[in-house]
């Protein structure tokens, strides 16, 4: 084989290798971030494996559509999704991955049960090669793992029923730090840390979480979070709005107070990460909280569990127009 033959099936070897590593890379940022919205159409996003919803954005090219993934749009899609760290050649290749698949679907939808099946060792592993039924379907939104680690009830990770991580009995709420599970019991720095009992003794108390109502015991000067690490001087920038959903059925209106919020976190601890700062752009329900999503990043791990509705669910509903209505109509 001459040198010029072997260069050319070298370049070519590279070739492949390089494009199957795009889609892997395309592939694991969809998974991990992506799929997010776009596997149910969250806030608007085009859904995976949906021609219809692609093709108004394909036809201003693929330039345009990378460039939308790695700067962000004005509808609310943050830039590379909110994932900054993402290079931005994975942010490309995880656009052709969602190309790929709304190129390679079928023109007619093969039945549910059909996409269910699962797949054959025949069905090639790459993205590019396969079909609608053989790719992964919209509604398979990347699992997200389930913290059990404080759970005393015996379920495991697969149990709906170990969220509320901490809803423990009355006897296991704030453990000492040597029977906690975090801290190391063999150090003896940990027998020198206060129990948490003896700390929140003076503080006001709650029928949540922990059992203490660490809002009212800001507002009582009870506590005073440090707002920077290096400054103890430094104070944070509250900000006094209330945003309000309004829920559907009979529960309260969800009251979202940013003042208590901003007490103690800055706001890019919440946005755009986790949230779109853009009325209309968050999708959230009970069963992406529950998923530990949205406000269940933080509660039921860090803050009070999904345990008293009524923390939330706190605007009662104005049904004096809906009244009068019907009673204009007999």
């Amino acid at each position: 084989m001459s040198i010029q033959r072997i260069v050319i099936a070298s370049l070519a070897g590279f070739s492949l290798v390089s494009g199957a590593w795009a889609a892997d890379a395309g592939k694991d940022l969809y998974t991990k971030t992506c799929g997010v919205c776009h596997a149910v159409g969250i806030a608007g996003a085009p859904k995976y494996g949906n021609a219809g919803d692609w093709q108004p954005r394909m036809a201003g090219g693929v330039a345009k559509l990378y460039a939308s993934a790695l700067k962000g749009t004005a509808k609310g899609m943050p830039p590379k999704g909110g994932n900054l760290d993402a290079p931005d050649a994975d942010v490309r290749a995880a656009v052709d991955y969602m190309l790929a698949a709304v190129k390679t679907a079928p023109a007619v939808a093969k039945p549910a049960s059909a996409a269910a099946k699962p797949a054959t060792a025949s069905v090639p592993a790459a993205p590019a090669a396969t079909t609608a039924a053989s790719a992964e379907p919209p509604a398979a939104q990347p699992a997200r793992p389930v913290d059990v680690s404080s759970n005393t009830s015996g379920a495991s990770a697969a149990d709906i029923n170990s969220f509320n991580r901490l809803l423990k009995p009355v006897g296991k709420r704030n453990p000492p730090p040597v029977e906690d599970g975090i801290h190391d019991p063999a150090n003896d720095g940990t027998l020198a840390l206060m129990a948490p009992l003896a700390a929140y003794g003076p503080l006001p108390k709650s029928l949540a979480g922990n059992r203490i109502n660490w809002v009212k015991a800001i507002e009582e000067h009870k506590i005073n979070p440090r707002w920077d690490r290096n400054d103890p001087n430094a104070t944070p920038v509250v900000i006094d709005l209330n945003i309000v959903r309004e829920v559907k059925g009979s529960m309260p209106d969800v009251v979202y107070p940013h003042k208590q919020h901003t007490e103690w976190l800055d706001c890019s601890n919440c946005h755009p990460g986790i949230f779109v700062p853009q009325k209309g752009a968050n999708a959230i329900s009970m069963a992406a909280i529950l998923l530990g999503e949205k406000c269940g990043v933080c509660h039921g791990k860090v803050a009070f569990p999904v345990s008293e509705c009524r923390l939330c669910h706190s605007k009662k509903k104005d049904v004096r127009p809906v009244q009068a209505a019907t009673a204009a109509a007999k």
